[in-house]
C-alpha cells in the first residue's frame, strides 16, 4: 500500500474516530452527530444557509437534511423561512436554544483536542526521509478508544 493509500485510511478513520467520541460527549445533551454538525455548520456560515448549502457541507443528499431540518426545527433548534429571492428556497437559521449550545459544543470539541494533546498523540507525520509514517496515528485511535473497531 502507497503512503498516499496510508494516510487517506488514516486520515478518514481519525476523522470518524473524532466525530464518534465528540457524539459521545454530546449525546447528553440530546444531540446526536448529524444534528450537532449540522448546527456546527449554521453557526460557522456567516448568513443563513439553504437546505441545499446544508446537505452539500454534510455530504449528503438534499432529502435526508429536510427530513433532519424537520426534526431539528420541531425540537426548535433551528428555524427555517422562505428565501426573498426564491421562493423555492428556504433559509435556515439557529433558533436561540441552539446559539446557547453552540458554546458548549465547541468546548467539548476542544476539551477533546486538549486530551489528544496531552496524551502527545498526533494524526499523522512524515518522517525525516519524507515518508508518512502511521506509528503515532495509532496512538490516537488508542487515545480516542476505537483501536480500528467501532467502540460501543
Amino acid at each position: 500500500m502507497s503512503d498516499g493509500e496510508i494516510f487517506g485510511q488514516l486520515l478518514h478513520g481519525a476523522a470518524r474516530a473524532w466525530r464518534q467520541k465528540l457524539d459521545e460527549r454530546l449525546k447528553p445533551m440530546g444531540l446526536s452527530q448529524a444534528k450537532w454538525r449540522t448546527l456546527m455548520h449554521l453557526s460557522l456560515a456567516e448568513d443563513a444557509l439553504t437546505q441545499a448549502e446544508i446537505a452539500a457541507r454534510l455530504g449528503v443528499e438534499e432529502p435526508t437534511v429536510v427530513t433532519l431540518l424537520h426534526r431539528l426545527e420541531k425540537e426548535s433548534w433551528i428555524t427555517r423561512k422562505n428565501s426573498p429571492s426564491d421562493r423555492r428556497c428556504k433559509l435556515v437559521l439557529l433558533a436561540h436554544r441552539a446559539q446557547r449550545v453552540i458554546t458548549q459544543i465547541k468546548r467539548a470539541a476542544d476539551d477533546l483536542r486538549h486530551e489528544l494533546r496531552r496524551n502527545g498523540t498526533l494524526l499523522v507525520y512524515a518522517g525525516h526521509d519524507g515518508h508518512m509514517t502511521h506509528r503515532r496515528s495509532i496512538s490516537t485511535k488508542r487515545a480516542l478508544g476505537t483501536h480500528g473497531r467501532k467502540r460501543k
